[in-house]
């Protein structure tokens, strides 16, 4: 081993999701700091490592990311070998990008490893493709919160014609409703809620951006939770849904 600072997605939660070169990096780390939302079974592929808990949660109590960044530095400057263990995908709303930049403006070794994204892992289990020939043409993935709290072009994103995902917004939900009306989206444009992606405990709840608050709070909606807006969170393709569930439980 040599020292070096893998930034891992850990997937959205369900630990079948993790790809094989997380796996292989996981088991090659001696240091391993690990997000509140990663699936704690995803430590049983690095029982050799040194576990720290370095927690971001919206809402909560989180470990500085100023004191994140100078942990890794340490260790791998210590010659170990680091794994950095996201939820998610590291480049996906997970600091990925930045985290590797300034480790490498300190000349340390770093590689990306990616996952598989909530937003993404959520709606296929709920049976909805965020692309359909002839519904939807494309994806915006955006978060609503942003650093410096400005704010986003709803505009641009309700008349994008793609289907949006939005991340981190359930304590936002009536500025994303507003937004996206103010911006000329319809207000039957079907919505889907979807909480705890990939999980067992995975709940979802369909809407309209018309009804969305209303829904949320009849559904007590928590995070961590994604959105899907657009037509095709009006498609329930049940066949997709219960292959995802038969492939779970590992049947035939």
């Amino acid at each position: 081993m040599h020292a070096k600072v893998w930034l891992i997605g850990a997937g959205p939660g369900d630990p079948e999701l993790l790809t094989l070169k997380a796996v292989r990096a996981l088991a090659e780390a001696e240091v391993v700091l690990i997000d509140d939302l990663v699936n704690p079974q995803i430590l049983e592929h690095c029982p050799q490592a040194r576990v720290i808990a370095v927690g971001k949660r919206g809402g909560c109590r989180s470990t500085p990311q100023a004191f994140i960044a100078r942990l890794m530095l340490r260790h791998a400057r210590q010659g170990r070998c680091v794994a950095r263990l996201k939820g998610g995908d590291p480049c996906i709303f997970g600091r990925g990008g930045e985290e590797a930049a300034w480790l490498q403006a300190h000349g340390i070794e770093t590689e990306l490893v990616n996952g598989i994204t909530a937003g993404l892992a959520g709606a296929t289990q709920c049976g909805i493709s965020l692309t359909l020939r002839g519904i939807s043409r494309g994806v915006t993935l955006v978060t609503a919160h942003t650093q410096d709290d400005s704010p986003l072009n709803w505009q641009a994103l309700a008349q994008s014609g793609t289907t949006l995902v939005v991340y981190m917004g359930v304590s936002k939900l009536e500025e994303v409703q507003q937004g996206l009306l103010a911006g000329g989206l319809a207000a039957h444009t079907p919505v889907a809620m979807i909480e705890n992606a990939s999980l067992p405990q995975q709940r979802e709840r369909r809407s309209s951006l018309v009804r969305m608050c209303l829904d949320a709070a009849h559904f007590k909606l928590r995070s961590p939770a994604i959105l899907v807006i657009g037509e095709v969170a009006a498609v329930d393709n049940s066949a997709a849904r219960l292959q995802w569930t038969t492939v779970r439980r590992g049947c035939n």
